[in-house]
């Protein structure tokens, strides 16, 4: 990912110092052409040591989708991080960052068979898979490989939930495991997700009781299973609280030995509470106007909206939080758009957010803990506009 910095030393905002984390001050101290991206490399490594004392024996393996930065992986990398790659560009930044292929796990269920040789033939030895059909071309492509079967999952809590896409129903999963075995592979377990964005511990624990029924049907009908891939969920703060790290994990992995027992191996995927709170975004106001003289809200146009970066606005439900330069002036709710010409480039409307009155074009915002999924979900100049660029310090 390019850097584009044109930095000059500026004051600080009107905001206390020990508030701001190091991204933040970086954009206070720095110019910026266009939003920005400021990702903190040692916040992530006190973040994987966080979850890693709190997941106790849980090997963790980060959620590359949720922010693919070089610098955020050789740092996980050299910490001894592993890895869930959802692709096979995935797989060659993980291996170009320092991990060896026995560290990373190919975990999404959608994948070409060329991919699947490919990684096999690189030593990826653990595949997702969650249908007869894809069970087929990793037979076929890496044969004899460890697969592990993806559970959908009901009554999910999260902020962010997760579609029916991936996994099979729960009445399915021994079939699935069943076919597995028989076309060669090795079933060695089972993985879901609670959704992203959990915001507490206790919310897992309906899902852990429905894949719990099946983990141990499946040992009773035979499927010696070893591995039990509790995916991602850990929450990051948008203004709702949420536990620290270590006390969040340390809950979740007892709530799963209540209900498993002694696993072999717990894999925990970690993307957003991992990255989200080691970033901030530099953003620019661009326009602030009413629609009528009898409008009740400002609308308050940002130089980033849906389509360069902050897709996880759509439906509201990730509430990123804001600091300008006017943090010293009385705020009144307002209505934040993106700069694209779509209609569907609007962040918050049913809820509006609460900015300074006195806010204008011309302006700074600095956009707090969005280290996940913001370049990722990043267009190629749709309208012209650019993609974030991104900084690691």
């Amino acid at each position: 990912m390019e850097m584009t910095l044109n930095a000059v030393v500026t004051g600080p905002l009107a905001c206390e110092s020990a508030t701001l984390s190091r991204a933040e001050t970086f954009i206070l101290a720095n110019r910026f052409d266009r939003p920005t991206l400021v990702i903190d490399t040692q916040a992530v490594a006190r973040q994987f040591a966080a979850l890693a004392q709190g997941l106790g024996r849980a090997g963790i393996h980060y959620a590359v989708k949720a922010n693919p930065l070089p610098e955020i992986l050789s740092t996980l990398a050299r910490l001894g991080s592993n890895f869930d790659a959802a692709s096979r560009v995935e797989i060659e930044l993980c291996l170009a960052a320092g991990a060896s292929a026995d560290r990373i796990s190919f975990g999404n269920t959608v994948k070409k068979p060329a991919d699947i040789a490919w990684a096999h033939a690189a030593g990826i030895a653990l595949f997702a898979a969650d249908a007869e059909d894809e069970l087929d071309k990793i037979a076929a492509h890496a044969p004899g490989a460890k697969v592990y079967i993806r559970m959908i999952v009901e009554a999910c809590q999260a902020d962010w939930p997760l579609s029916r896409k991936f996994g099979c129903a729960p009445d399915k999963a021994i079939a699935v495991l069943d076919y597995a075995r028989s076309v060669g592979l090795d079933p060695v377990g089972l993985s879901f997700h609670v959704g992203s964005q959990t915001r507490r511990a206790e919310m897992w624990v309906p899902v852990l009781d429905q894949v719990a029924a099946v983990w141990h049907a499946a040992r009773a009908a035979g499927h010696d299973l070893s591995l039990l891939n509790i995916g991602g969920g850990f929450p990051a703060f948008y203004g709702q609280e949420v536990d620290a790290p270590e006390l969040y994990a340390a809950e979740v992995i007892r709530l799963v030995g209540e209900r498993f027992g002694d696993v072999g191996q717990i894999m925990a995927e970690p993307g957003r509470g991992m990255v989200a709170e080691a970033g901030a975004i530099a953003a620019e106001v661009l326009l602030v106007s009413r629609k009528s003289g009898h409008d009740l809200h400002r609308w308050v146009y940002l130089d980033i909206g849906k389509f360069s970066g902050l897709a996880e606005t759509m439906d509201e439900a990730i509430r990123y939080q804001f600091l300008t330069e006017r943090e010293h002036e009385p705020t009144g709710p307002c209505i934040l758009a993106g700069p694209s010409c779509d209609s569907a480039d609007v962040l918050y409307e049913k809820k509006p957010v609460q900015l300074p009155l006195g806010l204008r074009d011309g302006d700074r915002i600095v956009i707090r803990n969005c280290g996940a999924y913001t370049s990722t979900y990043a267009s190629v100049g749709f309208n012209g506009f650019p993609p974030l660029d991104v900084v690691a310090i």
